[in-house]
């Protein structure tokens, strides 16, 4: 009886191919897992109304237009040193869902992030000022994804 064995050849190729989907896989399970990071924060809330702004009320800082029902946040500067650049995904403690980074704020400000509210000013009078944790993933392990 014959005994066909495979070639040295195919056992290398097969060999390189396992090797290269085990390599991809821990990639895929590095950009995945990401970096979650938390801070304290003071979360106030606003609206895209003149008042509280300029001509353009629904025009944020990126050159996105702001929707009532978005769910977006403008950040401080400083937090976009941390990893909360345009179109990060935030959760806030204490809101369902995630949050989209549209919008920067003031330069002076600090650790703080201002909820989008759309024209509800009762709902934005209403959250007034508090402190609040807030939970992202580095901007590349949002990519990842």
């Amino acid at each position: 009886m014959w005994t066909i064995l495979p070639s040295h050849d195919f056992l290398v190729n097969r060999h390189r191919d396992w090797v290269f989907i085990f390599a991809a896989t821990l990639t895929l399970l590095h950009c995945s897992s990401g970096t979650e990071r938390t801070l304290i924060v003071t979360a106030t809330a606003f609206n895209s109304i003149q008042a509280q702004t300029d001509s353009t009320p629904a025009l944020a800082a990126w050159g996105d237009i702001l929707t009532p029902g978005m769910k977006a946040v403008a950040v401080s500067r400083d937090l976009l040193d941390e990893g909360l650049s345009h179109g990060s995904k935030v959760g806030i403690d204490g809101l369902p869902g995630e949050y989209v980074v549209l919008d920067k704020m003031a330069k002076r400000m600090q650790q703080k992030i201002d909820i989008y509210m759309g024209d509800d000013v009762d709902a934005a009078r209403d959250w007034g000022k508090k402190e609040v944790r807030i939970r992202w993933k580095t901007r590349k392990a949002q990519e990842g994804e």
